[in-house]
């Protein structure tokens, strides 16, 4: 990458795991730390020591992605745990044990009922216990799926990690909130640390855990954190990388593969509330982000204003219908970042990137299978793969992140 004309540090040492020793294929199960490793589910691999897990995700890319070149070994976490910045715990009401929190068993409805999640900020967790506690004084009720009745049926939590904000959503069945203010001062008594609570209206029969109407109770109704010098405002809604540790070096690993000079155009697509866009218009001539969602779009503006970048704009529509339309215009295209959700790209937006034909794609990639899958589509369009370096974004679970450089 070229000398940067800012002053961020590299995130190098800090999240670096020690190096580690290649070792047989079959793992040593140890013990699992979690009390509820075998009924939750949610970390797969938590029955290996943390190099092993390694091992087994360094092995998973090679497998899916032999076709396209030998993969970096994976960047690990220097401390795995607690890296979450984003809770999410169900309320539920049992008819013989009364009022229960905890997460869904994975692949059911079944909820486990968890007092500490080892991958989860502490504070959230306490946060969430505190609000169980006050339940039964303020006769709030939790929800019944079967009966439809309950007030209460989510608690959803963010936290700044470098900021310290916290941000706390109370996802409820009903707009009418009996005692709010006494519950909200009760709860900041026991919790000054938080900035901001929310209450979401979801009063549908649903498996979606927000609703589309929010009432702000205290706070600004939004928290901020900041990412490689550059601060971000998060909503509820907003997608946000939930381990900002990770997200540093998975960050500065693609503006590292971007290698931008600042005379470059640079598409950003499923740009969200801007992070990447953002973080590489200090190294690009110009900057245009594309999200489908609005209200992530009117985020991205704002963080745009936030940082002071004037050299970054930010549109709700289609990266792919933009970029064909700049490629009829003749517009040159130099580099465009790329970071779909899981089920990957699609082949029209592929063939949207062949015929814009910018010289660099960076890929990021939380699917191995389904970027294996985009990588032959981005080969028939004439790009070869330089680089792969995955990241372990999510230490514990199966879940592989993954950056990759492609030219054309």
């Amino acid at each position: 990458m070229n000398q940067r004309k800012h002053n961020t540090p590299l995130v190098e040492m800090a999240n670096s795991p020690p190096k580690r020793k290649r070792q047989p294929q079959g793992e040593n199960r140890i013990t699992a730390p979690c009390p509820y490793f075998k009924r939750c589910g949610g970390c797969q691999l938590q029955d290996r020591s943390y190099q092993d897990t390694l091992l087994y995700k360094d092995r998973l890319i090679n497998r899916l992605l032999c076709a396209f070149g030998t993969a970096k070994p994976i960047i690990g976490m220097k401390n795995p745990w607690s890296y979450r910045n984003k809770s999410h715990s169900a309320f539920v009401h049992d008819k013989r044990l009364g009022i229960q929190n905890g997460l869904y068993e994975e692949y059911s409805h079944k909820l486990v009922p968890i007092d500490r999640c080892l991958i989860q900020d502490e504070r959230a967790d306490q946060i969430v216990a505190t609000i169980k506690s006050m339940m039964k004084s303020f006769k709030m009720t939790a929800y019944n799926e079967r009966t439809g009745q309950g007030f209460l049926r989510h608690v959803l939590i963010k936290v700044g990690f470098k900021n310290h904000e916290i941000m706390v959503v109370l996802v409820v069945t009903s707009p009418m909130f009996r005692g709010k203010k006494n519950f909200v001062k009760a709860l900041l008594n026991k919790h000054p640390e938080i900035s901001t609570i929310i209450q979401n209206i979801n009063d549908k029969d649903t498996t979606m855990v927000l609703g589309q109407r929010e009432i702000v109770l205290y706070g600004k109704g939004y928290i901020q954190d900041s990412l490689l010098g550059m601060t971000f405002q998060i909503s509820a809604k907003s997608f946000y990388q939930i381990n900002p540790a990770q997200t540093e070096v998975l960050y500065e690993t693609a503006m590292n593969m971007a290698g931008l000079s600042g005379t470059e155009v640079v598409l950003d697509a499923y740009a969200g509330i801007g992070t990447i866009g953002l973080i590489a218009s200090r190294d690009a001539k110009k900057v245009i982000g594309i999200e489908l969602n609005g209200d992530a779009v009117k985020d991205a503006r704002k963080n745009a204003a936030r940082n002071k970048v004037t050299n970054a704009s930010f549109h709700n529509g289609d990266a792919g219908e933009v970029m064909v339309a700049m490629a009829n215009q003749g517009t040159k295209l130099d580099v465009v970042f790329m970071d779909p959700p899981r089920s990957g790209s699609t082949k029209a937006f592929i063939q949207a990137i062949g015929k814009a034909r910018p010289k660099k794609v960076v890929y990021i990639s939380c699917g191995p299978d389904t970027l294996a899958r985009d990588l032959g589509w981005l080969k028939e369009e004439g790009y070869t793969v330089k680089e792969i370096q995955p990241v372990d974004m999510f230490p514990w679970t199966e879940h592989v992140e993954c950056c990759v450089s492609l030219e054309k």
